[in-house]
């Protein structure tokens, strides 16, 4: 009987064994395809980050254009004939050129809580290239109404400080930048300027 027994636990060992091989290489086999698979979603940019995908969005983008280099997307002078005079840049201060766009018509709005009204004209500036120079003449009746719900949120006491105005100038520049975002998928307009500013 112990022979049985030996005989009969010997074959249930290969058995195990052979259990475990297999299992063992279904286990590489899976990882293997699992990598392969993770290998191949990296390199088709649906899984991480790949080079095309960056460089991709950074050609999107509006580049930042130094003084002195070409604007690809320049918009184009209205000149006539002997009028055109070469720009010139300064070699200090900003390393960057300044583009500035004027807005078309002034704004007029109600202060928050106040009957004063407030008319303002504006102009905007960006480092960038002339894309957004387009976008904000593009996009320029969505931004004059964001605009005007900045002005109606400003308190009066905003209207007549400098550090209010400051703080409005920055708002204007967010509000701008938000449309072009939602529009364009990029803002650009560094700064806000007031060409005029009237409290009645």
């Amino acid at each position: 009987m112990s022979d049985k027994v030996e005989a009969g636990e010997k074959p249930k060992k290969k058995k195990k064994g052979k259990g475990l091989l297999i299992k063992a290489i279904g286990a590489l086999v899976l990882i293997g395809a699992g990598g392969g698979g993770t290998f191949a979603l990296v390199q088709a940019g649906m899984l991480g980050h790949s080079e095309g995908a960056e460089t991709k969005k950074e050609k999107d983008e509006p580049k930042l254009i130094k003084k002195g280099e070409e604007d690809p997307y320049a918009p184009k002078g209205e000149e006539k004939e002997g009028e055109g005079v070469a720009e010139v840049e300064g070699e200090g201060g900003s390393k960057y050129k300044t583009s500035y766009y004027n807005f078309t018509e002034d704004f007029t709005s109600n202060l928050k809580n106040s009957s004063s009204l407030v008319q303002i004209s504006l102009a905007c500036s960006t480092r960038r290239d002339g894309r957004v120079l387009m976008w904000l003449k593009k996009h320029e009746l969505a931004i004059r109404s964001e605009i005007l719900v900045v002005l109606a949120d400003t308190p009066e006491e905003d209207a007549f400080t400098p550090e209010g105005k400051v703080h409005l100038q920055k708002r204007m520049t967010g509000a701008i930048n938000k449309v072009l975002t939602q529009t364009e998928g990029f803002g650009g307009v560094d700064e806000v300027y007031f060409k005029s500013f009237l409290v009645q």
